[in-house]
C-alpha cells in the first residue's frame, strides 16, 4: 500500500472511530508507531480535525466536526451535485446556508479547469427559479435542530390574525415557493397544524417529550402522505387563458389543472376543506379569469372578501370624496 493509499484508508478508518491510539493504528496498518504519528501529522496540517490526550489512557479523538474522506466523482455526478445546490439558492433562509456556499466553494475549486468551464455555462442557461417571498426565517437552523432531535419547543407565533404562545412537536419542514413551513403537534389545539417557519419569533424553551404519548406521523413524508388523503372537498374552477397561466406557477392549483385544446382550462381536484381560504385569497385578483364552479362555500369566501374590499374602499373614498368638493 502506497502513503497516498494509507492516508485515504486511514481518514475512512479514524472517521469511524470515536477514540484510538497510536499502537492500534500500527497494528492494523503493520507499519511502526513512528509512520503513524507522521501521517498523523500530515492529516492535522492538512485540516484533519484530531485531539491528542497524553498519558497511560491517553490517544487520539477525533473532534465532532469531522472531515470525510475523499470521494471520487464522475463529471455528471459533479454536475448533479451543482444542479442539487442550485436547485436551492433562490431560497433567503437554509438550515446550513454559509456551510452550502462553502462546500459550493470547495467543490468547485478541485474541478478540471474544463469541467467548471461546463458548469459555468449550464448555470447561464438553466435556472431553478422560484418566487422572492421577502420573508426571512432567522429560526429556520432552530426548528431544523429541534425537529431532527424530535424534541418539542414552546415558541411565540404570529399568525395573520394575532400573536401567541404555543408548545410544539415539530413532525418535520419543507419548502414550497420560497416559504419554509413546519407541520407539527400543537398541544393547545391537540391537533397537527402547520406553522410558517418565518411567522416563529422566538423559540422560549426546548423540551424533550414522552415518546408515543401523542399520535404524529413518524417523518415529513409520512405526513406529506397522509394530507393528501385527507383531501375532503371537490373544488372546480373554470380559467381563461390568463387564469391558466398563472395557475401553472403555484404547484398546488397545477396539479388539478386541465387545459383545453380551444383555450382556457379548469381546476377539477380534490383538496382540504382547510385550504378553501388560502384558494380564496389566491384566486380573487383573477378577477373575471376565474370563475369558482364549486364548492359553494368557496364562492361564499370569494363574495365575503369581495364585499368586506368594497366596504373598505367606500369608508376610505368617502373622506377624500369631501376633501375635494371642499377644495
Amino acid at each position: 500500500m502506497s502513503k497516498a493509499e494509507r492516508l485515504i484508508e486511514m481518514m475512512i478508518t479514524i472517521n469511524a472511530k470515536k477514540k484510538f491510539t497510536v499502537g492500534e493504528l500500527a497494528n492494523e496498518f503493520s507499519v511502526s508507531k513512528r509512520t503513524i504519528l507522521r501521517d498523523l501529522q500530515e492529516l492535522e496540517q492538512a485540516g484533519f480535525p484530531l485531539y491528542s490526550e497524553v498519558g497511560a489512557a491517553g490517544g487520539y479523538h477525533i473532534l465532532k466536526e469531522r472531515i470525510l474522506p475523499p470521494i471520487a466523482f464522475s463529471e455528471s455526478e459533479a454536475k448533479a451535485i451543482f444542479f442539487a445546490c442550485q436547485a436551492l439558492q433562490f431560497y433567503r433562509d437554509l438550515p446550513f446556508e454559509q456551510e452550502t456556499i462553502s462546500v459550493l466553494k470547495k467543490f468547485l475549486n478541485c474541478l478540471p479547469l474544463d469541467i467548471q468551464n461546463s458548469i459555468a455555462q449550464i448555470q447561464n442557461k438553466v435556472v431553478f427559479w422560484i418566487p422572492d417571498r421577502h420573508c426571512d426565517s432567522p429560526l429556520l437552523k432552530s426548528m431544523f435542530l429541534i425537529a431532527v432531535n424530535r424534541h418539542a419547543a414552546t415558541i411565540r407565533y404570529s399568525s395573520t390574525h394575532s400573536e401567541s404562545t404555543r408548545t410544539i412537536i415539530p413532525i418535520g419542514l419543507y419548502a414550497m415557493n420560497g416559504l419554509w413551513y413546519c407541520p407539527a403537534y400543537c398541544t393547545a389545539a391537540n391537533q397537527v397544524r402547520v406553522f410558517r417557519v418565518d411567522r416563529i419569533k422566538e423559540i422560549i424553551e426546548e423540551t424533550s417529550y414522552p415518546k408515543g404519548k401523542y399520535s404524529i406521523p413518524a417523518s415529513i413524508q409520512e405526513y406529506l402522505k397522509k394530507s393528501e388523503i385527507q383531501n375532503d372537498c371537490h373544488m372546480k374552477i373554470q380559467l381563461t387563458n390568463i387564469g391558466v397561466k398563472r395557475c401553472e406557477s403555484e404547484c398546488l392549483l397545477a396539479s388539478g389543472l386541465k387545459t383545453f385544446p380551444t383555450g382556457g382550462g379548469i381546476i377539477d381536484m380534490e383538496i382540504n376543506h382547510d385550504a378553501l381560504e388560502w384558494v380564496a385569497d389566491y384566486i380573487l385578483p383573477f378577477g373575471n379569469n376565474a370563475t369558482v364552479l364549486e364548492p359553494v362555500e368557496l364562492i361564499e369566501l370569494i363574495q365575503q372578501k369581495i364585499y368586506e374590499l368594497h366596504e373598505h374602499y367606500c369608508t376610505v373614498a368617502s373622506p377624500l370624496a369631501k376633501s375635494r368638493s371642499a377644495n
